[in-house]
């Protein structure tokens, strides 16, 4: 029995079209030396056979793919997803293709691997260019544009979008501590990542300013995690002083606070304020609405396919570092307390 064909080639496009290989050639690659007759008829021809030209053969014709590679670390992240979510939407607008390489389960170690593994393998043979999520390496070995959103490290030797981590850590300080809240928690983020540095450091600089002492006791070591944000509240609820508010370094860890804050009897915000990090879809709706910083992930995403279409079209870029403004979002996880005697 004689196997039916499972490829559809240009040269049965170019026989079903009848025309030459050539004309389906030019209209893939959207000549406008085509006649319109002739260019809609090879259209229909590739939309009936399903065809689909290879990206390794319309990188030989043209040098280009017009397919951007994403490496991200986790698809099931909040932060990855919003950053996709921005990519996708602007490639679109741009006329670019997307695709993605996940680390899934990967640990730190062996995702640093990948990660370097990922951007050889999409380096300029099926991309145009790169885009890496928090990536842990200071450099890769690519001659093509790369562009890097919330990289690990404080400098690196490509083009990066970041967020105003420290000054989105200032405005919730500010806040609490307008609120009257001067007993604050703070569950951090990976002290691996610059991000979760500089919100550290916008909590220790804010109370600094206040002239409020540095308690440890009211700072745990989280990993932008609900489960961890949960454990590390439960330490914070232990205290013999119970801190009044509780700043979270993402909405995740803010979310697994609130989980652990409620388990024991206490509500928020009227027993303990509750302050977030990222200001994802889910912040919205937990326990009415969660009052965090909006740093605008989805834009950083957008900003950074607009820096990679730069370099890809060989145009300068005005700053190689793009700072993402964030905005405090006041919900319902907040409230004043009586000044301390």
């Amino acid at each position: 029995m004689k196997r039916p064909k499972l490829t559809v080639t240009i040269q049965d496009v170019a026989h079903a079209a009848s025309v030459s290989v050539s004309t389906v050639s030019r209209v893939l690659n959207d000549k406008d030396d085509v006649a319109l007759e002739t260019y809609e008829k090879v259209q229909r021809v590739i939309e009936d056979l399903g065809y689909a030209s290879s990206l390794a053969a319309r990188s030989m014709r043209s040098r280009k793919t017009n397919v951007i590679g994403l490496v991200v670390p986790d698809l099931e992240q909040a932060f990855c997803l919003n950053v996709v979510k921005g990519v996708n939407q602007t490639i679109e607008q741009l006329g670019y293709d997307l695709l993605v390489y996940s680390g899934g389960n990967s640990t730190k170690r062996s995702w640093a691997a990948r990660e370097h593994r990922y951007v050889s393998l999409l380096n300029g043979s099926i991309t145009d260019g790169i885009i890496v999520v928090t990536p842990t390496a200071e450099t890769f070995s690519t001659h093509y544009p790369l562009v890097a959103v919330d990289p690990h490290l404080d400098s690196t030797d490509f083009p990066a979008v970041i967020a105003t981590n420290h000054v989105g850590a200032l405005s919730v300080m500010e806040y609490l501590l307008g609120l009257g809240h001067r007993r604050i928690g703070f569950i951090g983020g990976r002290p691996d990542l610059q991000s979760a540095l500089r919100r550290l450091q916008g909590y220790k600089d804010s109370l600094c300013q206040a002239n409020i002492p540095f308690d440890p006791n009211l700072v745990q070591v989280g990993d932008f995690t609900r489960e961890t944000g949960y454990r590390c509240a439960q330490n914070l609820l232990a205290l013999p002083a119970r801190p009044t508010a509780i700043f979270a370094a993402n909405d995740r860890s803010a979310i697994g606070a609130i989980e652990a804050i409620t388990e024991i009897g206490l509500k928020v915000p009227e027993d303990i304020s509750v302050v977030g990090f990222d200001n994802i879809e889910e912040a919205s709706f937990v326990n009415g609405g969660l009052t965090t910083v909006d740093q605008f992930i989805s834009d950083m995403g957008r900003v950074a396919v607009e820096m990679l279409v730069k370099l890809i079209q060989n145009q300068p870029l005005e700053n190689q570092l793009f700072r993402m403004p964030t905005k405090l979002i006041v919900r319902n996880t907040c409230r004043a307390v009586a000044p301390e005697n």
